[in-house]
């Protein structure tokens, strides 16, 4: 079946090369408007955004640039270097993710509402990917008038609701090969739109999975002191592990270990020959995370030996906390208050730092770089309509500030 064709590119008035940036970024915001809504139509999960991977081309090529799909033939990168860029510049880096979540749209009430059941953009990043398109846009037309002074890159990430996150796949395509600097912004639907939440230091936690699997001889319960009492083993893993690594660490990293499923045994007078254990350790800070998996090893092998069980742990890292770069964060203050304020308040808050996972963080393993939140909630909304959720939507002149935010780094005060 052919794809729908997305919404028709609404007419842009001339812009001249040396006008002023809001100028420009107006331009494009009727067309941006219609891609962001035509991809919140047609939404894609992750590794599979084919669709919105060949948009995205279509229109950069058509603005002159040259895209780097990824390998997986979802997601692209692209660079826009103004002429005469010595070799070895270093880049500045802005990311979008493109996929979308595997829920129901549930906001009967717009014209925009996903045509594929099961799938929708609920955490924004139809927004955060007509924003970086716009960047590309505006940037490559200021490259062309020779007022842009280092060279960007432009990364369209899949996959980043999944684990493994898509950050992977960009990284071992070379995506963060010669970056200096990168930023990020996400839709916060409790930050009124106009104004963006900063946080320096970590903005998100980690989130890793672990499996522990238990084995032993099994026996009759009448006689546990020939065999291995496995439900006994799998107990005192249970109650003891996680005070027990909450001790060993600092507790300003904010480690937890929770369980959420424990399984062992069929029958009363039956000692098992395997137990499981499975759960997840969330941490606020990345030194936290970066000792979590080897002191878990340690003391599991305590416990475990204690009742002469076999153990293997299956632990599955998932991201470390996005850790916000002090320098990065001054940028994007100052790129946001020189383009918005404007006496009517405050257009820089400070923000929490969430319980919630964001592979932003790996780039971050590479260059320094901040991760900002961008308000999206309309001045009508009185109610805030969570991320992960159906009726999820924003205000869409968020379009206009993220990308006039992201050309005033690349073009003012960004520096790598």
């Amino acid at each position: 079946m052919n794809d729908p064709q997305p919404a028709e590119k609404a007419p842009r008035p001339p812009v001249r090369p040396g006008s002023d940036l809001r100028a420009r970024v107006r331009a494009y915001e009727a067309e941006l408007i219609a891609f962001r809504r035509d991809l919140h139509r047609h939404p894609e999960l992750g590794r599979q955004e084919f669709r919105t991977t060949r948009l995205l081309r279509e229109r950069l090529l058509a603005a002159g640039l040259t895209p780097r799909v990824l390998p997986g033939g979802t997601g692209m990168i692209v660079d826009i270097v103004p002429a005469g860029t010595k070799p070895g510049t270093p880049l500045l880096a802005f990311r979008a993710d493109i996929d979308a979540l595997p829920i129901d749209d549930a906001k009967s009430e717009v014209p925009y509402r996903s045509t594929m059941p099961g799938r929708a953009h609920a955490c924004g990043h139809d927004v955060h990917t007509s924003i970086a398109l716009g960047t590309a846009l505006v940037l490559s037309q200021a490259a062309r008038a020779g007022e842009l002074k280092q060279p960007v890159r432009l990364i369209f990430q899949p996959a980043e609701e999944v684990m493994p996150g898509g950050a992977l796949d960009v990284i071992a395509a070379d995506g963060m090969a010669g970056v200096g600097r990168i930023f990020a912004v996400h839709c916060d639907p409790k930050v009124p739109v106009g104004r963006i939440g900063l946080k320096i230091g970590a903005i998100t936690s980690a989130c890793d999975r672990l499996v522990l699997h238990l084995d032993g001889p099994g026996g009759h319960t009448a006689r546990p002191h020939l065999t291995t009492d496995l439900v006994t083993a799998i107990a005192r893993l249970a109650a003891d592990l996680p005070p027990a690594l909450a001790r060993r660490m600092d507790p300003r990293w904010g480690v937890s270990l929770v369980w959420g499923r424990i399984a062992s045994g069929s029958a009363s007078n039956v000692i098992p020959q395997h137990a499981e254990l499975e759960g997840t350790v969330r941490c606020l800070e990345l030194a936290g995370w970066r000792e979590a998996p080897e002191l878990l090893h340690e003391l599991i092998a305590k416990i475990a030996e204690t009742h002469r069980a076999k153990w293997t742990l299956d632990y599955h890292r998932g991201v470390p906390p996005v850790v916000n770069e002090h320098t990065s964060i001054l940028q994007l203050e100052a790129a946001m208050t020189a383009r918005f304020a404007a006496g009517d308040g405050p257009v820089v808050e400070d923000t929490e730092q969430s319980l919630g996972g964001e592979d932003f963080s790996w780039y971050l393993e590479h260059a320094p770089g901040a991760l900002a939140r961008l308000g999206v909630r309309a001045p009508h909304e009185t109610a805030v309509r969570d991320l992960h959720q159906g009726r999820f939507d924003v205000d869409e002149r968020s379009i206009g500030i993220g990308v006039e935010l992201f050309a005033a780094l690349a073009l003012e005060h960004g520096r790598v």
